[in-house]
């Protein structure tokens, strides 16, 4: 299968039609598109570090979350580090292919697949494009106590919750930069909302509306889907290599004195 068929077939399962109009997704750089695909490397985020393993080892895709190119490139130069990146992987004929908001929304996508990693059952779509997803717990359970088992299967240190004092019952989760969803998550009727980012002020507000806010680190809400997209990938090419990366340099140093108390 060459690059661009896998893009086309990638597409099929994950259309382009579900991406947020502001989004920048789809092919990021595709210098070889008749380039039979052998290796693939899946990330989050397409880092230089992640660029430079793609080019020392050989491989012909890399497939990430997050857009290589989402803001725009105004100078090609080696100053700038998303066109440093793009023009080591031009030079080396590696493709870079992005499924942001669209991995999202789609079913089996970041959402359905957080919502399962957090036990939730009657899963359902919410928010403008349906990125969002709410369901319900077996067994209510304490805020605090929740928001544990959020960071033991997100596998972060820790997560930030602003408790409203409410037990967790319906909880809406919509990995990343969810700030802007809080009263979206709310009208579901959720008395808890888990995403990656938000605001301060929705930290205060939040409890105040009887909802519980677990921030719990952009990454690690949407990391989970890479597993889901290696799957998918060896459907589609059983005989390539896939191989999941961490691409975060991002790490949470916590304080000695606060550590049991």
């Amino acid at each position: 299968m060459t690059v661009y068929e896998l893009y086309k077939q990638l597409c099929e399962r994950i259309p382009p039609s579900l991406a947020c109009e502001w989004d920048n997704d789809g092919i990021m750089c595709m210098p070889e598109p008749d380039r039979q695909v052998n290796k693939v490397l899946l990330a989050l985020d397409i880092t230089e570090a992640v660029v430079d393993r793609a080019v020392a080892e050989g491989y012909d895709v890399i497939l990430s979350h997050h857009p290589l190119l989402f803001r725009g490139i105004k100078h090609l130069t080696v100053q700038d580090p998303v066109a440093r990146r793009s023009i080591k992987l031009c030079r080396a004929g590696i493709a870079a292919l992005s499924f942001h908001t669209r991995l999202d929304a789609v079913t089996g996508g970041v959402n359905d697949v957080l919502a399962k990693w957090l036990t939730l059952s009657e899963v359902t779509p919410f928010g403008d494009e349906g990125i969002g997803r709410v369901g319900t717990l077996t067994e209510p359970m304490s805020a605090e106590a929740f928001s544990a088992m959020v960071a033991d299967r997100l596998n972060t240190p820790s997560v930030t919750l602003a408790d409203s004092g409410r037990p967790v019952s319906r909880v809406a989760v919509l990995g990343g930069s969810g700030g802007d969803d809080v009263l979206a998550a709310f009208s579901t009727g959720a008395d808890t909302y888990v995403t990656g980012e938000a605001p301060h002020h929705w930290l205060v507000d939040a409890p105040e509306m009887g909802l519980n806010l677990i921030v719990a680190g952009h990454y690690h809400t949407e990391f989970l889907v890479i597993e889901r997209l290696a799957a998918m990938l060896q459907e589609l090419i059983p005989d390539a290599q896939v191989l999941p990366i961490n691409s975060n340099a991002v790490r949470a140093i916590i304080n000695p004195r606060f550590i049991n108390s």
